[in-house]
Formats: C-alpha cells, sequence, structure tokens
C-alpha cells in the first residue's frame, strides 16, 4: 500500500461552515470508522511554530545526560518532564522501547481542580526559549483538537459541543520523542513497539524520519507519512471505549530505519489529547445495539489512564 493510503482532510472545510462542514464531518467520521488514522490539512498549528521546537526539542536532546537527569522527576509517572531512555514498555512486552521523551502537561485555567492532578510543569534553565514555544505549541494543538472533536461529536449525534467542556482542562499531554541513533544489534526492542494511544484523540506533528506504520484490518504494515503541512491524527482507546469500537483506535508502531540510517535520530511531537479524570467513558448508548453489544464495562478516565500507566510501566 501506498504512503497516501490514509485520507486527507481539511479542516478549513468544517471552519467555513455549511455543505464544506457537513463534507468534513462524513469524511473524518468515516476514516475513523474504516481505519482510526487521517491526515488533516490547515489544521490551525502555525508551521513556523512547529519548525521552531523542533529546533528546540534537538537542543534539549542533545544536553549530557546528567543535565536532561535533572528534570526527571520520580513519582510522576513520566507525566511531566523528562523520561530517560529505555524506562517506557508497551503494554504486553518485555523490551523497552528505544526512545527518551519530554512531556508537559496541561496550563491548569482557574480554580476548578485538585492540584494534586495536575502538577507544575518543569522549565528547561539551559533552553529558555524552549518553555515559552512548549506553551505556545500545546495551546495550538489543544485548539486544533476542539475543532476535530467537535467535528466527531456531530458524526456521533451527541451534540457538536459535548467534548468542549471536558477537555477543558483536561490532562492532555505535549510530547516530545528523541529516538537516538542505533549503536549495536537491538535484543529484541524496536523504536516504539506496537501500541494502541490512550487518549481521545492523538494530532502528530510528520517525524524527521520515516517509520511510522499502522496496522491495517488486513494485518499487514502500513508506512505512514504525514503530506508535506499535515498533520496525522489517529484515535484512542478513549474514544473507541466511549463509541464501544464504532470509532477505530488503531495499532501502530516506530520501526527501526534501515541498517544505513542506524546512526540517525528520529524526532517526533506527539499531542496526546486527554478529558478531565472526571469524564465518564462509559459507551454510548447510541452506539450499543443487538448488532454492536456492549464491549465495555464503566470507567472514568482518570481511572483508565492510571490502569495504562501501569501496564506501560510509568506507573508502579
Amino acid at each position: 500500500m501506498s504512503l497516501h493510503s490514509i485520507p486527507i482532510v481539511d479542516l478549513s472545510d468544517f471552519l467555513e461552515g455549511g455543505e464544506k462542514k457537513q463534507k468534513f464531518v462524513y469524511e473524518l467520521g468515516t476514516a475513523f470508522e474504516d481505519i482510526g488514522f487521517v491526515s488533516v490539512r490547515n489544521h490551525g498549528v502555525p508551521q513556523e511554530l512547529i519548525e521552531a521546537y523542533y529546533a528546540a526539542i534537538q537542543q534539549f536532546f542533545a544536553l549530557p545526560i546528567e543535565v536532561k537527569k535533572k528534570y526527571e522527576v520520580p513519582g510522576l509517572a513520566g507525566q511531566r518532564g523528562y523520561t530517560s531512555f529505555g524506562k517506557e514498555t508497551a503494554k504486553g512486552y518485555q523490551s523497552p522501547d528505544l526512545k527518551e521523551f519530554w512531556q508537559m502537561g496541561q496550563i491548569v485555567e482557574g480554580e476548578d481542580l485538585p492540584k494534586e492532578n495536575y502538577p507544575d510543569n518543569l522549565v528547561v534553565d539551559e533552553i529558555p526559549e524552549f518553555n515559552r514555544l512548549s506553551v505556545a505549541l500545546f495551546e495550538a494543538f489543544e485548539a486544533s483538537a476542539r475543532e476535530l472533536l467537535r467535528a466527531i461529536a456531530i458524526r456521533l449525534g451527541i451534540g457538536e459541543f459535548y467534548f468542549d467542556r471536558h477537555i477543558h482542562n483536561g490532562n492532555s499531554i505535549l510530547r516530545a520523542i528523541h529516538y537516538p541513533p542505533i549503536t549495536k544489534e537491538p535484543q529484541s526492542a524496536i523504536r516504539a513497539e506496537q501500541h494502541e494511544d490512550i487518549n481521545l484523540i492523538t494530532l502528530l506533528v510528520g517525524a524527521s524520519a520515516e517509520g511510522l506504520q499502522l496496522l491495517t484490518r488486513n494485518n499487514e504494515w502500513l508506512d505512514i507519512t504525514a503530506p508535506d503541512g499535515c498533520l496525522v491524527i489517529n484515535v484512542g482507546d478513549m474514544l473507541q471505549r466511549l463509541t464501544n469500537n464504532k470509532l477505530k483506535s488503531t495499532t501502530h508502531r516506530v520501526v527501526n530505519p534501515p541498517r544505513e540510517k542506524w546512526h540517525t535520530s528520529r524526532f517526533s511531537i506527539p499531542f496526546f489529547t486527554h478529558p478531565r479524570s472526571e469524564m465518564r467513558l462509559d459507551c454510548l448508548p447510541d452506539c450499543v445495539e443487538e448488532r454492536h453489544p456492549l464491549q465495555y464495562q464503566p470507567i472514568s478516565a482518570g481511572e483508565y489512564l492510571n490502569e495504562r500507566l501501569v501496564e506501560i510501566g510509568l506507573k508502579k
């Protein structure tokens, strides 16, 4: 299959309204029901901001390990700051992924949330610009995700603004990933073993090197590369659970490059759109019927997130 086997949609159609808006809802919904992945152009995240953030994360990951370790905080389950190489393991696998990463979380507005659920974001003293860019990119991703979730809500018939209150001050995460050069034959691990994302939807900036693959219904691995200027968007397990498998959380992975490219790094910037912890993930009534019986037990987003962080080794 070709690199362009996932559909491409244009978010400006949705924002324009009218027939174009309905067309976008149909195209996005169909893609998420069929394959769980889509490329989005005119997504609203400024290209110059993306490029500046890429430059900043490359500076950060190039810092000496003893400097980066200052930002690895025990007890935060990797949800803020730095997570060193070999800490995260895909669910069901023994060997850790070949990556290190940085995470920032929600910048909470107002006083309606318990502080312990939202640890402070860490500030990198060595690269002051990194902190400003992180906040700007987080907010741009969140704004884009809000529009995409509004389109999904229309498709599901639950009211366009259903997700707005759930993602306001939600547990969303901006992650910057560095897959370092491979210096010796890996025992069994690849850069990121096959997995599904935990959250509602993931927004991914096209990575600095090839490697992302999704698993098709025919059990074939398909190479995915976002066309220039596009984001890759995929359904997470929370949204699949909420819709009783109507929307597909598709298995994906990041494979190692050909041996001749082992000396190269790969950088990736996903934004994991999470709701607030109290949001219920109980299956929507209209998604449960005789042909599609109930698949999941009731659970809150916070309970589900906690379960998954334990499974992937970030939380004890």
